[in-house]
């Protein structure tokens, strides 16, 4: 953390305390969604993340990042067709160990690699425990400089649901952490529209709902119904529920980071969406290059081609 603190020294962060970071299970899943694909870059922005992981733990001397095979199960016909017709592409076979035995009650199971989950909150406390140490930390001390080159703006949801930056699609999540008894702690779990993480010593954290249009800190007894239905088909019946908790998914378009130069100043860097554990540490170093030694990333990450895309429709 040394070289990025002093690379980073020049440039103000404004930061606004997000609840999405702080409650997230911090998963990061090689391959994903309904259609079995693998995450957007995966084989670029995962070496960075552990790499980056990896430097944090050694430097706050704190496990953070915790290495877990997946487990992806299939509950229809349908859709374990769909996930065994994707395991000889090409993108994928890296990313995969071939099909295990499934639990009881699904049909078919495969074994992914490369998975695991970030702890967030215990990241995010270590974090700024140590920068405010450093002295280089001060948050609400500094009014944010809008017309400041060198402001970056990491507003999460709030700053994507003013509208200032576009057209957005933020979605609200609740998030259950439960405590079960025996309960198989080998895996991370996903299958039945969900997830199931395991956190050690019986504890589980168990996701996540998508609410498009109440995008509110509240949660629900739909949303935590529906969470329970995920649990009780990923893990068992019998569970505690220890906390139920509401974050809301930075999200522009399929969750794909955006960095770069606003219009009147400063930078933007957000739209993470469900994902950030994985894109963070990455997109963190584009901007520093960028900023630094002007070396611009991606198109596809650029802000603002971004604009010029939601400005053509």
């Amino acid at each position: 953390m040394g070289s990025m603190e002093a690379r980073c020294a020049i440039s103000f962060v404004r930061f606004r305390c997000g609840r999405s970071s702080r409650i997230a299970a911090g998963v990061i899943n090689p391959v994903t969604g309904k259609n079995f694909e693998p995450s957007w870059r995966i084989a670029d922005f995962l070496p960075e993340a552990l790499e980056f992981y990896a430097a944090v733990e050694k430097e706050l001397g704190q496990k953070i990042w915790h290495p877990l095979p997946i487990l992806r199960l299939a509950g229809s016909e349908k859709e374990w067709s769909k996930i065994i017709s994707k395991l000889n592409l090409p993108d994928v076979i890296p990313w995969h160990l071939g099909e295990v035995a499934p639990p009881a009650g699904w049909i078919g199971a495969v074994k992914v690699k490369g998975g695991g989950w970030l702890n967030t909150r215990m990241f995010l406390e270590r974090s700024r425990n140590f920068f405010e140490h450093q002295g280089s930390f001060a948050l609400g001390e500094i009014p944010p400089n809008e017309n400041d080159r060198n402001t970056i703006f990491c507003e999460g949801a709030s700053g994507l649901m003013t509208g200032k930056y576009g057209p957005h699609r933020c979605a609200k999540g609740e998030i259950l952490t439960i405590h079960a008894n025996d309960w198989d702690e080998t895996y991370i779990r996903i299958g039945a529209g969900g997830w199931l993480v395991p956190q050690g010593e019986g504890v589980f954290r168990v996701g996540s709902t998508y609410e498009w249009n109440e995008l509110d800190d509240k949660p629900t007894e739909k949303g935590r119904f529906k969470v329970e239905e995920i649990a009780s088909r990923l893990g068992g019946s019998t569970f505690e529920v220890i906390s139920h908790e509401v974050g809301i998914r930075p999200i522009l378009r399929r969750s794909q980071p955006m960095i770069g130069p606003l219009m009147n100043g400063g930078w933007v860097f957000n739209a993470l969406g469900s994902k950030g554990s994985l894109y963070a540490p990455g997109m963190a170093n584009r901007l520093a290059n960028w900023l630094l030694d002007g070396v611009e990333p991606e198109a596809e990450v650029d802000f603002r081609e971004f604009l010029k895309s939601a400005n053509a429709r």
